[in-house]
């Protein structure tokens, strides 16, 4: 099938980028491997997630939120939202479309995509000009090497498999991750009457969604170097020295971080004060398992769990199915080699949208300059 435009992955970064080039009338499809797009937030988010940011930060391009709608967007208005996105653009994914290669042909400068039907097996190819990754940050679930994991007797999920703690009341529960979603889904447990511990390991900085949402304003008018001092007192007041519950502050300022790594900073949502109580146990490394017990870093006691959630993160699926052709826009890692904003383009018509781990701020604005460049080169 000849194509202008495929773009692979019908999340927000997919959907955004069609959008976008379907206004500048260039002819587009998005391949999906699921049977539905926005999957991770239909199928892989828990029940209580909440956007982090304020809904003016969190909009795809030309189709802002409703004025009534909360300013902090709850999981199920997202999807709404995404559903009235797909309508108002008539965007049409191919679901169930599996992509097993994509390689430049240099000889008649496309794109040759194959592509698996997983409902019929039968293999497709496409013919393109451009080719989108859109695959997001969040293409697959890890969980990094545990030792004696493979003989832990109890449950065992990635966080996209959470969706409450409902199944967990009166259980020994470990979280391992100390992430936004792992300090949340501790929290949740602890709602539901488990008996909650998270595995911290990494310095972070612990704000108020309060806090981010007025350090992001300040950033529309002051440099950074400015704001964090500010946002790293007020979250000082508001939560007072947490090394003494194994919380340690980074001595790069939030709004850096998240500006030269990548990485949020944690949004509580009432996990500290959960903590300072001691209703959930803050717990060092994993040094090893033993059936359903754990022995941690710097530790020989032995300790019971019924559960582990890993909120470890997701890893880039991109690399088992992009050819070497990559080279000029994804590292082994599958991440962009440029920094942010230099990130968005390759070689030979190749782009990939929403991985500049800016969030769907940086989704919108991906999909915006990925149109505006497939456009100079379209109609030149």
């Amino acid at each position: 099938m000849e194509e202008v435009v495929v773009i692979v992955g019908a999340g927000p970064s997919g959907l955004a980028t069609s959008a976008c080039l379907k206004l500048l009338n260039i002819p587009n499809i998005i391949l999906e491997k699921e049977n539905v797009y926005a999957s991770l937030w239909k199928d892989r988010s828990y029940d209580r997630l909440k956007l982090h940011l304020a809904k003016q930060f969190c909009h795809l391009p030309h189709m802002p939120y409703p004025p009534n709608a909360p300013t902090f967007v709850p999981r199920q208005e997202f999807i709404r939202y995404i559903d009235d996105y797909v309508s108002t653009f008539n965007i049409k994914p191919k679901y169930h479309r599996s992509v097993v290669s994509a390689k430049y042909d240099a000889l008649h400068q496309k794109w040759r995509i194959e592509v698996t039907n997983t409902m019929t097996g039968e293999v497709e190819l496409y013919f393109a000009r451009f080719l989108v990754i859109a695959t997001g940050e969040n293409s697959k679930g890890y969980i990094p090497r545990v030792q004696g994991l493979e003989c832990f007797e109890g449950k065992v999920i990635h966080s996209s498999q959470y969706k409450s703690g409902a199944e967990y009341n009166g259980k020994k529960v470990l979280v391992v991750g100390c992430g936004n979603s792992g300090m949340e889904i501790a929290y949740d447990l602890s709602n539901y009457g488990a008996s909650t511990s998270i595995v911290v390991r990494s310095r972070f900085h612990v704000l108020t969604k309060e806090m981010v949402y007025l350090g992001m304003v300040l950033l529309k008018y002051l440099p950074v170097s400015c704001v964090d001092p500010l946002i790293n007192m007020l979250s000082y007041l508001s939560y007072g020295d947490l090394s003494k519950y194994g919380i340690h502050r980074p001595a790069a300022g939030a709004f850096e971080i998240k500006a030269k790594a990548g990485r949020s900073p944690v949004i509580d949502v009432g996990t500290v004060e959960r903590i300072k109580n001691g209703v959930i146990t803050v717990m060092p490394g994993i040094s090893r398992m033993e059936k359903n017990n754990i022995v941690f870093d710097n530790d020989t006691k032995k300790h019971h769990f019924d559960a582990i959630i890993f909120a470890t993160g997701y890893r880039s699926t991109v690399n088992n199915w992009l050819t070497d052709d990559h080279d000029s826009l994804l590292g082994k890692s599958g991440m962009p080699k440029n920094p942010f904003p230099d990130h968005w383009k390759g070689a030979n018509g190749l782009y990939c949208a929403g991985l500049s781990r800016r969030g769907l701020a940086g989704v919108s604005m991906d999909a915006g300059t990925i149109a505006k460049d497939i456009k100079k080169s379209f109609f030149s």
